[in-house]
This record gives C-alpha cells, sequence and structure tokens, in this order.
C-alpha cells in the first residue's frame, strides 16, 4: 500500500468512510453502483459496518483491511462495502438483527456476506487476520465463503431467502389494542428493581452503560407511585457513575460504558447522545429532589459540549475516539510522576489521594488483566464525605481541587487528541437540543436556552431541505444522506423543549410540521407505529420497525412521546390516536419485558396520566408572569406542557393552538389557566394561588 493509494471512499464525507479511504480494500459506499458491479461481475458482497470511534473496528482495520494479503482476497473474490452505521441506522439495524439471530449476540465492527440482492448468508462481528481468540480469521473466512460461493450457491442463496424470510416474520407486529397499561408501568419497575445491582448502581454487573432513560422513568414512576426506592436506585447510580472513570474527572462529560461493575474502567469513547440524556437526567433529578449537586452535574458535561463538540455554525459533533496515538485511553491516564512534576507539591500530594492515583498504577487492561502503571482519576467517596476527612468543609475542597483540576486541564490539551467524529447527526443534535432546552427552564439558565435556540436555527437552516425533509448528516458546510425516523422524532423532541423555553410559535409550527411529515412517509398504515426508513428510500429486504430503547432511545418511544404533547399543546386529539396506535403496535413484545422500553414508558406514564395543559396569558411580558413561570419550572412536572400567550405573538399561537384564542389575561393580570385531565380549573392570578394549584398535579 502506497500513501498515495485512495478507494472510492475518498470522495465521502463520514469520518469513519474516509479513515478507510487509504485502505488497500477497494471499497466502495453503500448504493446502487456497488450491488450492480456485484450483479455484473457475479460476486458475493462483502459489508462492513462500524464508527468512527468504535475500539475494535480500529484494531479490526490494523488488522486486516490494512493488510495486503486480506485486501487481495476481497478484491479478487468480492465487492466490499463499508457503512458508517450512524449515517445509515437502517442498514445497521437489519443486518445486525440477522447477526444477532445468527449468533445469539452482535456488535461493531459487524461483519456480513450478502448476495447481490442484499440477502444476507453469513453474519459475525470482529474477525482478526489469523484464527486467533477461538476466533476463525478473515483469511480463513474468506477463503471459506469463496469456495462455498463456487460450489454450493444454490445453498448459499436459499439460506439467504430463508434468513430473510425469518427476520422479515420477526419484524412483523401484531397490534394489540390497550396492550399496555398502568401494570405496564408496574412490572417495569420491578424488571428495574430485580435488575438494579446494589453496591454500585446500575441495572446489570459488568459491563455497564448509562441507560438515562431507565432514569427518566423512574423519576416519573416515583412521582405516580410515591415509591422512595425509584428515587434511591438513582441517587446510587448517578452518584457512583459521578465518582467513576466513567466520567471523565478533568475534562468533564461521560465516556461509553464502563467495563466493570465500579464504573471505574470505562472504554473510553465520548457519544454526544450519552451527554444529552445524561444532561436530562440530571436536570429533572435537580427538578425533582432540589439538591445543588444535580445541577452541577448538569452544568459540567454542558460545559465540556459547549466547549469540545460545538460548531461554529451551532451544531454539536458527534463523538470523540476512545484512542489516542494507536492507545485506547491514553489521552485520559495519568502516572503519579507527570502530576507531580505539573502541580505543587501540597497540590499534587491532595490530587493523588483524592483521585485515588497509585504508584504503578490503577488502570488494568480488561483483556490481559495486565496494570499499566497508568491511572484514572476518581473518587472513592463522596466529596462531602472526603472533604471530612481533609478535615475541610465540602466547599473548602471543592475550592482546592478546582485550579487543580484547572493546571491539569491545560497540560492535557497539549496532548495529542483523540479523533473528533465532526460529522453533525440530525437526531443526536435533537437530543441535544432538548438536554440544553430542557436545563435551561430548571436551572433558569439563558446561556443553555441560547444554545439550544441557535442549534435550532442552525437546524431548520441546514438540516431539512426546501420541501421540508430531513437530512441525516452535515458536514464541511455540506447536508446528505436522507433522514430516518430518529432524526424526526429526536428534532421534533428538541423543539419541543426549545419552544417551552423561548414560547417561540415558530418552534411550535417547526415541530407541527415535521411531525406531519414524519407520519406522511415513515408510517404503517396496516399495524401502526413507525419504520425506521421513510417510504421513498431504496429498499432492503426488510423494512423495520423497532422500539427498543437501547443506548439511544428508539424513534417510535420518542414519537409517541412527542405525539402526546403535541395534542396537549394544539388540542389535536388526532395525534393522542395515533400515539395509542404506537403502543398497540408494539404491545406484543413489549408488554411482558417493558425494561427494555423505558422510554417508552416514560411516554405511556404520560398517556395515563393525569397530565395538564398550562397556559400563561399576559399582555405584556410582565414580573407575574415571569413569577409565574419561574414557579412553574421550580416543580418537577414532567406530564406538563406550558404554553406561553403574549400579546405580540397571540395570533400565532392561536392559529396552532386553538383553544388558546380565549384564555386571555383577567382584569389585565397576568393569568395562568391549568387544565388537569380534559377538565380547566378556575383561572389564577398570582404566583401564590399557582404554587397551591401545583400540589394537585
Amino acid at each position: 500500500m502506497t500513501e498515495q493509494h485512495a478507494n472510492r471512499l475518498i470522495h465521502e464525507q463520514s469520518p469513519y468512510l474516509l479513515q478507510h479511504a487509504h485502505n488497500p480494500v477497494d471499497w466502495m459506499p453503500w448504493g446502487e453502483e456497488a450491488f450492480a458491479r456485484a450483479r455484473n461481475e457475479d460476486k458475493p458482497i462483502f459489508l462492513s459496518i462500524g464508527y468512527s470511534t468504535c475500539h475494535w473496528c480500529h484494531v479490526m482495520e490494523r488488522e486486516s483491511f490494512e493488510d495486503d494479503e486480506v485486501a487481495a482476497m476481497l478484491n479478487r473474490s468480492f465487492v466490499s462495502i463499508k457503512v458508517d452505521r450512524e449515517e445509515r441506522p437502517d442498514v445497521d439495524q437489519f443486518y445486525m438483527s440477522v447477526c444477532q439471530a445468527m449468533n445469539g449476540s452482535g456488535g461493531w465492527p459487524l461483519s456480513v456476506f450478502l448476495t447481490p440482492e442484499k440477502k444476507p448468508f453469513f453474519a459475525g462481528t470482529y474477525f482478526p487476520k489469523s484464527q486467533r481468540y477461538g476466533r476463525p480469521g478473515m483469511l480463513e473466512l474468506l477463503a471459506s465463503i469463496v469456495n462455498l460461493w463456487t460450489t454450493q450457491r444454490e445453498q448459499l442463496i436459499a439460506s439467504a431467502g430463508d434468513i430473510t424470510k425469518g427476520i422479515q416474520g420477526s419484524a412483523r407486529q401484531e397490534s394489540v389494542a390497550g396492550g399496555l397499561s398502568e401494570k405496564t408501568l408496574e412490572l417495569a419497575y420491578r424488571q428495574l428493581s430485580r435488575a438494579f445491582e446494589p453496591a454500585y448502581g446500575g441495572f446489570s454487573t459488568r459491563p455497564k452503560f448509562p441507560s438515562p432513560h431507565n432514569f427518566l422513568f423512574l423519576l416519573r414512576y416515583a412521582k405516580r407511585s410515591g415509591d422512595t426506592h425509584a428515587i434511591e436506585m438513582i441517587e446510587k447510580t448517578l452518584q457512583n457513575m459521578r465518582m467513576g472513570g466513567i466520567f471523565d474527572q478533568i475534562g468533564f462529560g461521560y465516556h461509553r460504558y464502563s467495563t466493570d461493575e465500579r464504573w471505574l474502567v470505562p472504554h473510553f469513547e465520548k457519544m454526544l447522545y450519552d451527554q444529552a440524556m445524561m444532561i436530562m437526567a440530571f436536570a429533572e433529578m435537580f427538578q425533582r429532589t432540589q439538591q445543588t449537586e444535580y445541577a452541577t452535574n448538569a452544568r459540567e458535561v454542558i460545559e465540556y459540549v459547549l466547549r469540545d463538540m460545538t460548531s461554529p455554525e451551532g451544531g454539536f459533533y458527534s463523538a470523540e475516539d476512545a484512542d489516542s496515538e494507536g492507545i485506547e485511553g491514553k489521552f485520559y491516564l495519568w502516572t503519579t510522576e507527570e502530576v507531580r512534576a505539573l502541580l505543587s507539591a501540597e497540590e499534587a500530594e491532595l490530587f493523588i489521594r483524592v483521585f485515588n492515583l497509585q504508584e504503578d498504577g490503577n488502570f488494568h487492561d480488561e483483556a490481559t488483566g495486565e496494570t499499566m502503571r497508568t491511572n484514572i482519576p476518581h473518587l472513592s467517596k463522596p466529596l462531602a464525605v472526603l472533604a471530612q476527612d481533609e478535615a475541610m468543609t465540602e466547599e473548602e475542597l471543592r475550592a482546592r481541587l478546582e485550579p487543580i483540576r484547572r493546571k491539569l486541564f491545560d497540560a492535557r490539551e497539549k496532548r495529542v487528541h483523540p479523533l473528533k467524529d465532526d460529522k453533525i447527526l440530525t437526531d443526536w443534535n435533537g437530543l441535544m437540543i432538548a438536554a440544553l432546552a430542557k436545563t435551561a427552564q430548571a436551572l433558569h439558565d439563558h446561556t443553555f436556552g441560547a444554545a439550544a435556540i441557535r442549534a435550532c436555527q442552525f437546524a431548520l437552516n441546514h438540516l431539512q431541505d426546501e420541501n421540508g425533509r430531513l437530512y441525516k448528516r452535515y458536514r464541511n458546510g455540506r447536508a446528505a444522506l436522507t433522514g430516518m425516523l430518529d432524526d424526526y422524532a429526536f428534532l421534533v423532541w428538541g423543539l419541543i423543549e426549545a419552544y417551552e423555553y423561548a414560547f417561540d410559535p415558530h418552534l411550535l409550527a417547526a415541530a407541527i410540521d415535521m411531525t406531519e411529515t414524519m407520519l406522511a412517509h415513515f408510517w404503517d398504515e396496516e399495524n401502526g407505529g413507525l419504520f425506521l426508513s421513510p417510504d421513498d428510500r431504496e429498499a432492503l429486504p426488510v423494512r423495520a420497525k423497532d422500539a427498543y430503547d437501547g443506548a439511544v432511545p428508539s424513534g417510535n418511544s420518542v414519537a409517541a412521546y412527542n405525539l402526546l404533547r403535541l395534542a396537549r399543546m394544539t388540542g389535536n386529539t388526532e395525534w393522542e390516536v395515533k400515539a395509542h396506535q404506537i403502543f398497540d403496535a408494539f404491545a406484543g413484545e413489549v408488554a411482558d419485558r417493558p425494561i427494555g422500553n423505558t422510554l417508552m414508558m416514560s411516554a405511556l406514564d404520560f398517556s395515563i396520566g393525569p397530565a395538564a395543559e398550562i397556559v400563561i396569558a399576559t399582555d405584556a411580558n410582565s414580573t407575574a408572569a415571569r413569577q409565574m413561570l419561574t414557579v412553574l419550572r421550580s416543580q418537577y412536572l414532567p406530564n406538563a406542557v406550558i404554553l406561553w400567550k403574549g400579546n405580540q405573538l397571540a395570533e400565532d399561537l392561536a392559529a396552532l393552538a386553538p383553544f388558546t384564542r380565549e384564555q386571555t389575561p383577567v382584569n389585565d393580570e397576568a393569568t395562568v389557566y391549568v387544565c388537569k385531565d380534559f377538565a380547566c380549573q378556575a383561572p389564577l392570578t398570582s404566583a401564590e394561588e399557582l404554587q397551591r394549584a401545583l400540589t394537585n398535579l
């Protein structure tokens, strides 16, 4: 391989695809050109799916795709296609379901062999160049596939057809009317309680993922039931995550998951969606508990996002890699010698004590168990307890640690940084907009609100075409790729939260228009629910629907939540019907195991109620109206929608929400109208009256 060599991926925008543009493998992007070539040359397809910050994707590239011997076999006997899973979630979802059906598990890199008609006949994940770890090597695997394609092609094609039919059958859900109920919420709570790991929190032993939508559901369940254990599970988990190595103690932000049960050793990549969902969880926990630590936690993660993950145009980048200089975690790890060289003796010893650095290192390689002589800064106790150990107050300890953290951060900035995946994804940006706007409301922080509004403007200006259709990705000044379900659902979520921060009816109008476009192109008329891909996208063997709330919530769960909120905000009850049809569409798979659908459970909680519509009517931006808004935002009201009817934009709002037309200030005073469960209460004209009324919500 020479430096000048480039394959067809050189013309792509995805950082992941560009990482492979100089491989000796003759990669092609997903598209008709590749499939036509496979048909014309009578070759099977090797499909490799991954993403830019995937550690094992990098390993497989170094071992196999940069290897001339492996490349020669692929180029001679296959058409090789590379896909960025973050750009093509529909392609990833279908072929991942194949891998899971064939092997009982999946992951990335995802390696699939297909017929030229896109039908899979073999799937796996990581393969080294030669047989190792009990895994077949790429050289042996490719030779075996070539032999089967040459000598047993009919059986392979028949097998591919059977696999596709099996996936089609499992993807065809029967709608179950009324299949989800308040009992489903109780079951989800019991399943989370059974899965809860009491020593360090979380809902598994190892590895442990953040899964913040679990916290959002538990908060709602606690409000509904009064069950304090739900809050205790959240507190235990959030506290241990904040103390652990999964949290970047120097630069803030959360790594993707913890490889151990203690939240100590992370997989070091940082994903935008994790930051967004964690921010939301902290904001809601602050509203629920009024404990300042959760406000601080939210501010820390936002500081990281606005500092390191925000584009000059106002959109948000996707991820940061786990590796730098070819070593996972190197950017984040410290030796005691490094710390002592950068700090005064007193500062260094305090940092080493508080953050548990060891002379021989505390970072153990998970694959080998070897101690690496480097350290992951982490806390073994809450800061308040550590302050007692240091014979000072918590405030004094924080004041001592902050300049130390800044010195180490400034020094770390001079290191070789992990790769930043600087593509701007519509769906993940929607989540971050929602997180910033929600936190701006909860913390009364207009800096966060301004960032959310700026990102909304970026999305509306750059991530949709002249027909209102969304693009999937923006990079280097260009938007491209057809928007998928998550793009519409997540961006609508962001627009709704942004409206409830700024009360600009144009944001609400954009959410309504986007929802109508989503329903027009993604709705399953036969069984209800929403497909992952639109009706005018090029066809996969199966047009999939999904409701699993994994690392990222599902588009169907978020869409149901949005539809319920928009129905209450606009008075359009047809959208409430659509939300219930989503519940019915997935009831068969959700009813018995709702632990895998906790964002959908939050939507179901809203649907069951009690839910409320709250309208602030004012002739001017009065102090009294702002006081009422402060009262509302200081409460935890997950199932309330809030509208602001000011005189300047009153008609714009009434065009979207006709029921607000008659809701006017009483005696020229700022007035709050509260309607709960389809019944309206008497108008309120003081913050004190509103505070009393909210106790019933």
